[in-house]
Order: C-alpha cells, then structure tokens, then sequence
C-alpha cells in the first residue's frame, strides 16, 4: 500500500509541476486534463503526508519514553500524546485504504433520472410527483442543476412518467444508490374509509453518457415527429414539436415533448437514448466480470424494492442496509444525507472485503 501511495505522491507532484509549464498552460484541453487529474489526486495526497508527519510525531514521543532522565510530568505527556497518536495513525491508514479503493469512473458523471409510477393507478402517479420534488430539493441542496427531459403529467399533479437530467459535482457518486422500487404506505387523498394502501414508483439512474462513450449509428434510428400532448400551452400542443426516437437494434424508444423546438426535443430525447444503451453496456459488462453477482448495495436491480416510505408512522427504511429513519418529513423535502452516506459507507465496506 505505501509504494502505492509514494508513487501517487511523486505523480501529483509531477502533474502540479505541469500545470505551471507555459506548452501545458497554452493547451486549454491537455491543462483542463492534467487539472483535473491534480485535483483527483489531492485528497489521498493529503492525507498520506498528514500520515507521515504523524508517524514521525508518533516515533518523536517514542524516543522521548526510551531517554532515562524524564521527569515524570514529561512522562505522563509523552505517553498520552503516545496513544492518541496510534489511534489517529489507525484512522488514516483506514482512510488510505478507503482513498484508495478503486473508484467508479462514472462518479463525477452528470445524471438522467427516470421516475415512473408502478402499482397503485393515480395514487402512485402522486407518490412519482413526491419522489420528483425530494431529489429537486436535494439537488438543490447540494448545489446541482435540474432540467426537465420529458414528463407525463397526471390531471391530480402527479407523474406517469418523468425524466429529468441532474448536473452538479459528483452527482452520480450519490445519486447511484437510487435506483430501484420505492414503496409508499399511506391513506389516498381520495380514500374515503381511511384504509392504507401501498403503492410503488421505480427510479433510474443513469450516468450521462458523452458522445464519445455511445457511438450511435444514424442508421440506427427511426425519428417520429408528433404534436405534443397533455399541458403545454397552445404553441406546444398545435405544432409538431414532440419526437420519438427508436434505437432498431436494441428496441429502446425515448420520446420527448416538453421544448417547443423539435430541434431541442430531439437533442434532448438523444441524450436519454445515449445514456440508456451506455447504462446497458455497462450492465452486460458488470455480468460478464462478475458472472451476475452483485453487490448487496451499489446501482442496484430495478426489480428490487430498496426503501419503504411509511406515513402512519412517520418513517423511511432503506431495506439494503437495513436502516430506519423516523423522520419522513425531512427526507421528502430533501435531506436524504443520512441515508446516502450510510449507503456510500456499506458499499466502501463491502469493497474492501473484496480486497482484504
């Protein structure tokens, strides 16, 4: 581990000595690369030579302890600085072992989420609405930019359908744990008996895919254009704006109506369709190397249902990790730290078993 981490030092020493030469400096791309590369390396840098300057601290109380003339006050210093140096010494090479893991090309990708509603009819049309507004605010908690892609609006403000991208820093990194089936239990607005129902909504998230990762065909595609239907105004409802494009060889059709410009629909409905068969490549590519095991905890099986939001008891359970938050509220209007980040923590677990 430690040859490991000398070399990473001397490469970010090298990298930061790049970025001051004027051939570097002058080629915008090669310096945006190499920065990039700087600053991908900064935080285990860092904490590597935090480590080594405790090391030494730690040695330099040691030698202190060997020397017979210390006084005893001296002693006492020497040995509770002693401990306190091992345990911090423990934490960071903990740490380094975590910095080192390796990471998913995919995490500092912008994102395109999918939300639709599964079982329950109007009701989890809502439940997709909900699902919609806590990720908007917890995008925008966290800084991020949110664009409508498509959505299929219900006449009670819910979602059939609703397709969104997510552009910040490290937005997949947090957002992967996501995907999969989300379960409402709670009384219906229109539920005049009182009775709890349970419906469902499926989420996706998909690394936005560059035109370099998908190399897609013209050929390959079949573009229909429509007059765009449900809310819009009168411009977007007359015209033909709306497009549907159909990948042939996979099947996969993305339809988008929401920019009155067919131009931008269809740029918009490539985007999705781009990052769709890049998430299908990844997957095929996940099963190959893996033989179809998965993690317990990681992108996830859309199938599977990952977390349960009950209203009678005010309460989220992520099933995954086994983890109860009884604080709905706050969860729906955004602050989902506490469940990303105990995610994030078991599937760094789970990686360096893998390792060990």
């Amino acid at each position: 581990m430690f040859d490991k981490l000398e070399s990473i030092e001397e490469r970010y020493d090298e990298l930061g000595q790049m970025l001051a030469d004027p051939e570097v400096i002058n080629d915008q791309k090669k310096f945006q690369q190499t920065a990039k590369n700087h600053a991908d390396l900064q935080e285990i840098v860092e904490t590597y030579r935090y480590y080594k300057k405790v090391k030494n601290d730690l040695e330099e109380a040691k030698s202190l302890l060997e020397e017979d003339n210390i006084d005893d006050d001296l002693r006492e210093m020497a040995e509770m600085e002693q401990e306190e140096l091992s345990e911090k010494i423990e934490d960071l090479q903990e740490k380094l072992k975590i910095l080192l893991l390796p990471k998913d090309p995919n995490d500092e990708k912008n994102v395109i989420m999918e939300i639709r509603a599964g079982a329950g009819g109007e009701e989890a049309a809502l439940f997709a609405g909900d699902l919609f507004r806590m990720y908007s605010r917890y995008a925008e908690n966290q800084g991020w930019k949110i664009e409508l892609m498509n959505s299929h609006p219900t006449d009670t403000g819910g979602f059939k359908e609703i397709i969104f991208t997510v552009e910040g820093q490290g937005a997949f990194s947090k957002l992967k744990f996501e995907s999969g089936v989300h379960r409402v239990q709670r009384v219906p607005a229109t539920e005049s008996s009182g009775r709890i129902h349970t419906s469902t909504a499926t989420v996706a998230v998909l690394p936005e895919a560059e035109e370099v990762d998908v190399e897609i065909d013209p050929n390959d595609l079949r573009i229909d254009v429509f007059c765009s239907s449900g809310p819009g105004g009168q411009s977007v409802n007359t015209t033909q704006s709306a497009v549907r494009v159909t990948h042939i060889p996979t099947g996969i059709v993305v339809s988008c109506q929401d920019e009155k410009s067919q131009h931008k629909n269809k740029a918009k409905a490539l985007k999705v369709l781009r990052s769709r068969l890049h998430d299908k490549m990844l997957r095929e590519q996940q099963e190959e190397v893996a033989g179809a095991r998965k993690l317990q905890v990681g992108t996830g099986d859309r199938s599977e249902r990952i977390r349960t939001y009950n209203f009678p008891q005010g309460r989220v359970t992520d099933h995954r990790i086994g983890l109860t938050l009884h604080k709905l509220e706050a969860v729906l209007q955004g602050e989902l730290d506490e469940l990303i980040e105990s995610l994030r923590t078991e599937e760094q677990a789970e990686k360096l078993k893998e390792v060990e």
